[in-house]
C-alpha cells in the first residue's frame, strides 16, 4: 500500500485533527485504498494486516453490502431519505450518488464526529438539483442533537433509511447501542428502513485483528458482536428477504466477494 499520501498532501493536520492517533474513518479509508489518513492511522492498519492479511478485502466486502443495500432502498422500496450515522470518509460511490441515481430528489445526510470526515465529505456534496446532500459533524449517541441537525435537511413525517455501516462497533456498552438504534428508530415514520452491517468474531483471525487494533495507542476502541447480538438490533421490524447474513450474502451481484470475505453480518429490516 506504498501509493498512499497523507490527505490532500498536508504537511500539517487541520486544528482539531490529531494526527498521531489513528480514528476508525482514517483506518478504513486505508484499508480501501485511500489516501485520507496519516502514518498513526496506517501503523494501526498495518498491525490489524499482520494478523488478517485478507482484512482489505474484508473491508470492501462491507462496502459492497452498504452500496447493495442503500441502491435496493432507493430502487426497490423507493426510500427518498437517508441518514448515514458514523458515515466515514468518502469511496466513490457514496451514499447520494447511488441513492439520487435511482431517486433524483433524494435527500442524503452524512453524520461523523470526525472533523476530517465533514471537510472532505464536502468536496463529494454533489447532488442533482431535485435532491440535497448535507455532512455534519456530531457524535451519534447525542441522538438528540443528530435529530435536530438532520431535520434541517430531512422531512422526518415522510420514509428514511437509518445506515449503520459498520458504526455500531464503536460502542462498545450494549445496552446504550441498543438503546441509540432503538431511539433513532422511534424517531421515523412507518415505512422507513433500518440498515445495519457490523462485525463479528467470525475466526480466531478476527478476534486476534480487533485485539490488535484495539492496543493501538488512543485508539477508539473496536467492539465485535456475533450473529445473536447483531440481529437484537432488528427486534420487533420486518426483515428484508434474505434476512440477517454475512455481508457478502446479501442479495449479491455477480461480482460481489464471496462470503469467505465477510467478517460481519447485515441485514435491511422495514420499521413497521
Amino acid at each position: 500500500m506504498t501509493n498512499h499520501v497523507t490527505p490532500a498532501g498536508r504537511p500539517h493536520p487541520p486544528t482539531g485533527v490529531d494526527p498521531t492517533v489513528a480514528h476508525p474513518a482514517r483506518f478504513w479509508n486505508y484499508m480501501l485504498g485511500g489516501k485520507y489518513w496519516y502514518p498513526a492511522d496506517r501503523q494501526a492498519a498495518e498491525a490489524v494486516i499482520a494478523q488478517l492479511p485478507e482484512v482489505s478485502e474484508i473491508a470492501l466486502a462491507g462496502r459492497e453490502f452498504l452500496w447493495r443495500t442503500v441502491r435496493w432502498a432507493a430502487r426497490e422500496a423507493g426510500v427518498r431519505q437517508f441518514l448515514d450515522l458514523g458515515a466515514g470518509l468518502p469511496a466513490e460511490p457514496n451514499v447520494h450518488q447511488i441513492a439520487q441515481r435511482h431517486q433524483p430528489d433524494a435527500r442524503v445526510v452524512y453524520v461523523d464526529n470526525d472533523l476530517m470526515v465533514s471537510m472532505y465529505q464536502q468536496a463529494y456534496l454533489d447532488s442533482t438539483p431535485e435532491g440535497r446532500t448535507a455532512c455534519f459533524i456530531a457524535d451519534m449517541r447525542d441522538t438528540a442533537d443528530v435529530l435536530r441537525l438532520a431535520g434541517e435537511t430531512l422531512d422526518f413525517t415522510q420514509p428514511i433509511a437509518l445506515i449503520f455501516s459498520d458504526s455500531l462497533g464503536l460502542i462498545e456498552d450494549h445496552a446504550e447501542v441498543y438503546r441509540l438504534v432503538r431511539e433513532f428508530v422511534a424517531a421515523v415514520p412507518t415505512g422507513s428502513h433500518l440498515i445495519i452491517g457490523h462485525s463479528a468474531p467470525t475466526s480466531d483471525a478476527v478476534v486476534a485483528s480487533e485485539q490488535q487494533y484495539n492496543e493501538q495507542p488512543g485508539v477508539i476502541p473496536f467492539t465485535l458482536r456475533n450473529r445473536e447480538q447483531i440481529g437484537h438490533f432488528f427486534d420487533g421490524l420486518e426483515m428484508v428477504d434474505p434476512g440477517l447474513v454475512l455481508m457478502p450474502d446479501w442479495r449479491p451481484d455477480s461480482d460481489t466477494l464471496p462470503a469467505r470475505s465477510g467478517i460481519g453480518y447485515g441485514a435491511v429490516a422495514r420499521i413497521p
